[in-house]
């Protein structure tokens, strides 16, 4: 079994999990905040970037945090710089990809040690896709994504895809099957197109959160669960 990759919540349940706040600067006159939450027997560390709505302290990035650091991955969360300053429109691409390019130079200060890789939720993944497309982020191994917003709401579409095929290292798609922003043939088409290292892990019934409805007799917490296992399966291949 690959170290740590058992679950560390026992071993490690009588340890407050207190994450780090970090100061990530962008240029010489700005910065953000960021959260860092390594567990004590790290294997890898995944840059984590929040959506367009809610920033790196939302319920979800907190679950996915948690989950991780029970499975061995440290998580640098960060806002970007339009939440940090409490506005609601998020930053047009060139300040958002700025943001994505300090965070992950920060992690490769802070976690010199791990195997890294990037990504985010939603609109943070996409943001992230994009430099590795254009620049290349130096030291990221694979990116992974929690609800790609393949297209807005409704409009289904390939064209917020079209970058993807620039991206030259491993990624792994995390998305319900239920998401308005991702039509599941299509995504399912755009996995297929960029080749064997490319993952698809769908959430049975989910929607762009990852939320399922109380009717169908699941619980978000066990599917998010699984996505996680699903996560940590696909680094330890990656990685090897």
């Amino acid at each position: 079994m690959w170290p740590g990759m058992e679950h560390q919540a026992v071993e490690h349940q009588a340890v407050e999990r207190q994450a780090k706040p970090l100061r990530i600067s962008i240029d010489q006159s700005s910065s953000v905040s960021g959260l860092l939450l390594r567990p004590p027997r790290a294997n890898a560390c995944y840059v984590f970037a929040h959506g367009a709505g809610a920033g790196m302290c939302h319920g979800f990035m907190q679950s996915v945090a948690d989950g991780l650091y029970d499975r061995g991955v440290a998580t640098p969360r960060y806002q970007f710089p339009y939440m940090e300053k409490g506005a609601r429109r998020p930053d047009a691409p060139p300040v958002a990809h700025s943001a994505v390019r300090a965070a992950v130079a920060q992690a490769q200060r802070i976690c010199p040690d791990l195997a890294l890789l990037a990504g985010g939720k939603s609109y943070g993944g996409r943001m992230t896709s994009q430099v590795q497309a254009s620049h290349v982020l130096g030291g990221v191994q694979g990116l992974v994504f929690f609800g790609f917003p393949l297209h807005p709401a409704g409009k289904p579409s390939l064209e917020r895809a079209k970058h993807l095929a620039g991206v030259h290292v491993p990624m792994l798609f995390i998305q319900g099957t239920r998401d308005k922003m991702a039509e599941l043939t299509l995504i399912r088409e755009v996995v297929k197109t960029l080749g064997p290292t490319v993952l698809l892990h769908e959430v049975e019934g989910a929607d762009h959160s990852l939320h399922v409805s109380v009717r169908s007799g699941r619980r978000d917490a066990d599917l998010l669960a699984l996505a996680l296992d699903a996560f940590v399966g696909w680094l330890q291949s990656v990685t090897r």
